[in-house]
């Protein structure tokens, strides 16, 4: 199933949002609860699966929804539709500070995997999955880059991240960076994950026990700031219930 051609503008610098324009009978789906304001005419509606095989059977439906949850996405995706006449827009935006990323899925070969919660919403038509990694050591070490989401399509998709995101191209070339500061990467990369060397990098280091290995030759995106780094930071500095309480 082709991909709907949609346009969009994105809003703002550090906590963005991405205004998508339908035509009638044009339908963008999104990760449910991410919708940020919609125009009259927009009609929605919360469906099992990403309407990618229009053939798809109840079966189908309930193992990718399965799929899902294992990763602990929801089960379901919203289907907005433009049900009116004339240009309708509706607009998303990421549930913490950082940016939207947009993505020509032809440009980059038609697949692109990402982190699990990095997907935010993309024109019907594209494929919304999940890929384990093949790679032993992303299976024991890997933690948030286990699990992948893998987009499959030819229209746009809109993918989110925290702070600044820096694009990378390999030209059979090696990228080492944070497990977690990686947001996605096309086909022909590599991914796997390298145990850091050395005992007292291990520990005092700071950059954990393992780093993420990217080659061969496409796109990487890469976030500065992932949200389990910006929430890590938050709990540490947050007051203590029972400090409060001695405080008083």
């Amino acid at each position: 199933m082709r991909s709907h051609e949609v346009d969009y503008q994105i809003f703002g610098d550090a906590m963005q949002v991405v205004e998508i324009g339908l035509d009638p009978d044009e339908t963008v789906i999104a990760e449910a609860g991410m919708m940020n304001y919609m125009e009259d005419g927009i009609g929605f509606d919360t469906k099992m699966g990403d309407g990618s095989d229009p053939d798809q059977g109840l079966f189908g439906k309930l193992w990718s929804a399965g799929k899902r949850a294992v990763t602990g996405e929801s089960m379901f995706m919203t289907h907005f539709t433009n049900e009116g006449s004339g240009r309708k827009h509706v607009a998303f935006a990421a549930p913490y500070p950082g940016t939207i990323v947009p993505v020509d899925m032809q440009k980059e070969g038609g697949t692109i995997f990402c982190q699990k919660d990095a997907f935010l919403a993309a024109a019907r038509g594209t494929k919304i999955d999940i890929a384990f990694s093949r790679k032993i050591g992303a299976g024991f070490f890997g933690g948030e880059g286990f699990i992948l989401q893998r987009l499959e399509g030819d229209g746009l998709a809109f993918v989110q991240a925290g702070g600044t995101v820096v694009r990378k191209e390999l030209k059979g070339e090696t990228l080492r960076i944070d497990t977690g500061c990686l947001v996605g990467f096309s086909e022909g990369i590599e991914y796997d994950i390298e145990i850091v060397k050395g005992l007292k990098s291990m520990l005092f280091g700071g950059e954990g026990m393992v780093m993420t290995t990217l080659s061969g030759t496409g796109s990487v995106w890469i976030q500065s700031l992932p949200f389990s780094r910006l929430a890590d930071r938050i709990l540490a500095n947050a007051p203590s219930i029972g400090g409060s309480d001695k405080g008083e």
